[in-house]
């Protein structure tokens, strides 16, 4: 069958709203929760009935910070898990052809070896700090499973590491790591004031660009079918000084900079491995460069100030 309608799930977020930029023949339908509370079954089954999708990109989720995923952690695996099973559900009864969910490098295992690789998922419990959020996302990968091993439903999953670009969430307790990074330096500058970053900056990050993730998505609906999840990030690792580096380049501040030693730096590296995906036959320079997707990304947030997600 020829896929066409493309649902996507999660569209008014930063992966979903990079779609409406892709030059392709497919016709999206981008829906966020305030057209469907994907939490309520009956939502879902009228938005797949109202929309007719051939297929599905899944992003939608309850999203936090360490602060958030700690303290609401019940909140995030309750939310998370009717919002995954209702849609991979009623997927199913509406025999949609394809459902592809985006899920998280925290469904690894804390002690995991590197680099990450899929087959490991259920080798340990997740970090503490996502608990929650972590476990409900493995279940994702769980019941899809399931539903092909039952009905026959191609229904597959992939796993981003850190993602960064436009409109993405600023807000400093529960956006990533160089959305925070970029609104603090240029808080800094405004307030003539010295940003501030927890431990010491020399843990190591890989980071992609979200408006990639849009184009890999798309790449594994057209060429990938089996159950195993696929990493779909860069492997290029960097530290978190030289991301802070680059963004104060990049917004032309010249001033000191604070590092709280006192403050942990998290886990100090956690490399994944996208052969998989390069083995399928994604162009590893396809990917937009890190220094690229970066200018871009602090670019759009002073063009957008403060009229950007998690600031007003």
């Amino acid at each position: 069958m020829v896929m066409k309608k493309i649902l996507v799930t999660g569209g008014t977020g930063m992966v979903g709203q990079s779609f409406n930029n892709l030059e392709t023949n497919y016709d999206f339908t981008l829906v966020g929760s305030n057209d469907y509370d994907l939490r309520n079954i009956a939502e879902v089954d009228f938005m797949i009935q109202d929309c007719e999708p051939d297929a599905i990109i899944h992003l939608a989720a309850r999203v936090g910070g360490v602060h958030s995923n700690s303290e609401y952690i019940a909140d995030f695996f309750k939310d998370n898990i009717m919002i995954n099973t209702n849609l991979l559900d009623s997927a199913r009864r509406f025999e949609v052809t394809k459902v592809v969910s985006l899920l998280s490098t925290c469904v690894y295992p804390d002690d995991a070896q590197y680099p990450l690789t899929p087959e490991q998922f259920n080798d340990g419990p997740p970090h503490s700090s996502n608990f929650g959020y972590a476990y409900a996302k493995r279940m994702v990968d769980v019941f899809s499973r399931a539903l092909r091993q039952q009905y026959g439903c191609n229904f597959i999953c992939a796993v981003p590491n850190n993602l960064y670009g436009l409109h993405d969430n600023f807000h400093l307790e529960d956006g990533h790591v160089i959305p925070a990074i970029i609104r603090k330096v240029h808080d800094a500058k405004l307030t003539d004031t010295v940003p501030t970053f927890w431990g010491n900056g020399e843990n190591l990050r890989e980071f992609t660009y979200a408006s990639d993730i849009s184009k890999i998505l798309l790449f594994l609906l057209e060429n990938y079918n089996e159950e195993l999840p696929v990493n779909i990030g860069t492997i290029e690792e960097r530290s978190i000084k030289s991301v802070v580096d680059l963004v104060c380049e990049n917004l032309k501040y010249t001033g000191p900079i604070r590092w709280d030693k006192n403050k942990p730096s998290g886990q100090f590296r956690k490399p994944s491995s996208n052969s998989k995906l390069l083995n399928l036959g994604w162009n590893k320079q396809d990917y937009t460069t890190f220094e690229e997707g970066l200018k871009m990304t602090c670019e759009w947030y002073i063009e957008n100030y403060p009229n950007v997600r998690g600031i007003k």
